[in-house]
């Protein structure tokens, strides 16, 4: 029976095809040779090639590979392990990180077997897949660990090839973001898909067995939003590995403060202070990094919040937070002007004062929201001038209740023109979330709100880094009045309190690197 090829390179259409559980991905040859010594039975085997049940199963020991990871460790392994070709690097750094024996013989036999990979009878790839089973399999071996290792090895052969392409692209693109350089060059740039029953796509009738040709290099041209596999919408688990392993490559730059966003266990907790005594206060309590509330600074000089009135008062803080042995991000509103010059000037002074991070936010002080393109050029300006700050783009959508439809779009031109991370403050709905991580590459923070989901949910949400905004600052003044009314009233009041001279102990740390 002869089937017909039907080919799409609209941005709607890929993306409906991507979520269409009647389209399956297509299984390369799988040719001959036994279980767990040909390339036929690894293909069959790995959750790239898989759908449905088998696919959920596999993809889960994926994760749990690298779940055991952090990011920025990974960086560091790539950086200092230069010698070698760079798909050798690649899989060495990361054979070596997963703890396999021999990690230079796992990277040469990878390389093998990423040749035969997506097709056609390979007696080289055989021989290799069959070391690799020897080495990384345990004695005896059943289906369930073969499957297992297996999926270490698709690891390791779609790390082997994706990443490699990564960094031969971002070599040729300057000091372009990792992020973007992935965006504009995807590994990937068509995907093939068998009708396993009768569809329709874009008002076309699709037979059972036809197959589906999706370009996606062209659809993601015409959008913004990076196109995301599945339905509901799955987050790669190693996209955040491949830029950590790119980035070490290449021996570009990771400031202490942003490894804090590539932690394996949980999201960053930033917990936000208003003056030099809460910052260190919260410091000393083992938070890894502290950020500033926009309010606490504003209330405290007398001023409204969100006006871009509190630029010198925002400097300031800076400035006292640096005696502190704590690294800090500051929030600044919008950069308190629509000039990215100027906000490229004012980041500039924050750096230099001692600030490892930025917010820029794209709310106004009517609750409109600034055109998108006009934050970009603020971060683009700001990356630019100051590359070592961590910017942190963060759009209102959800804040304002405003043209939420578009934040996912807003999100993408943000880490488009540079940005190291969006906020998006307001959201709490995990279906919502799970959206945004499935196309960010990026971390993404988000607020906390009591009846929002916990820190372990956002974590298996994909979100790594959650804010706790101005909600210490207003606890502070609730539990400062609320003493003060219960002596005046003649009422017990919990009066727990650090000492005198523990307050006075907060000022003797010392600053210590970004």
């Amino acid at each position: 029976m002869t089937h017909t090829m039907h080919t799409f390179d609209r941005y709607v259409d890929v993306l409906s095809a991507l979520a269409d559980p009647a389209l399956v991905p297509e299984l390369p040859t799988a040719g001959d040779g036994p279980v767990g010594a040909s390339i036929g039975w690894l293909r069959a085997t790995v959750c790239r090639f898989s759908s449905g049940e088998s696919h959920r199963r596999r993809r889960a020991v994926v994760e749990a590979e690298l779940a055991r990871l952090e990011p920025a460790a990974l960086w560091q392994a790539a950086a200092v392990g230069r010698a070698g070709e760079l798909r050798t690097r690649v899989v060495r750094s990361l054979a070596q990180a997963l703890g396999m024996p021999a990690p230079g013989a796992v990277a040469e036999a990878v390389i093998v077997v990423a040749g035969a990979y997506l097709g056609g009878a390979d007696a080289g790839a055989d021989a290799a897949v069959a070391q690799l089973v020897r080495q990384l399999a345990p004695e005896p071996a059943d289906d369930a660990a073969l499957e297992v290792v297996a999926n270490r090895i698709g690891l390791l052969v779609q790390a082997c090839e994706a990443t490699a392409a990564l960094v031969e692209a971002a070599a040729d693109c300057g000091d372009r973001p990792l992020a973007r350089v992935l965006r504009e060059h995807p590994p990937a740039r068509t995907m093939r898909r068998i009708a396993v029953r009768a569809t329709e796509l874009a008002g076309r009738g699709i037979a059972e067995g036809d197959v589906v040709l999706l370009d996606l290099a062209t659809a993601q041209l015409t959008h913004p939003v990076p196109l995301a596999f599945g339905a509901p919408p799955r987050v790669c688990p190693g996209r955040a590995h491949a830029l950590a392993l790119a980035g070490g490559l290449l021996q570009r730059p990771l400031t202490p403060f942003a490894r804090l966003h590539d932690q394996a266990a949980a999201p960053l907790l930033l917990p936000n202070a208003w003056d030099y005594a809460s910052a260190a206060a919260l410091a000393a309590q083992g938070f890894a990094a502290i950020g500033t509330t926009s309010l606490g600074v504003a209330a405290a000089a007398g001023l409204p919040d969100g006006s871009a009135v509190t630029a010198e008062a925002t400097l300031a803080l800076s400035r006292r937070l640096a005696q502190g042995s704590f690294l800090f991000t500051v929030d600044a509103e919008g950069g308190f002007s629509d000039d990215p010059k100027e906000v490229a000037e004012l980041a500039r002074a924050l750096y230099d004062a001692g600030a490892a991070g930025v917010n820029l936010e794209d709310g106004r002080p009517d609750g409109t929201l600034a055109p998108a393109e006009l934050h970009a050029a603020k971060i683009a300006a700001v990356k630019a001038a100051v590359p070592a700050l961590f910017v942190n783009a963060r759009t209102d959508t959800h804040w304002w209740g405003r043209q939420q439809e578009q934040t996912a779009t807003r999100l993408a031109i943000y880490e488009q023109a540079g940005a190291d991370g969006v906020f998006v403050p307001g959201l709490s709905d995990p279906d919502k979330i799970a959206e945004l991580t499935a196309t960010l590459l990026v971390p993404l923070n988000i607020l906390y709100t009591p009846a929002g989901p916990a820190l372990r949910e956002l974590a298996a949400l994909g979100v790594r880094r959650v804010s706790l905004g101005s909600l210490l600052y207003r606890r502070a003044l609730e539990t400062a009045v609320a003493t003060a009314t219960a002596i005046r009233d003649g009422q017990s009041a919990d009066l727990t309190a650090p000492s005198y001279a523990e307050v006075q102990q907060l000022a003797t740390a010392r600053r210590g690197p970004r």
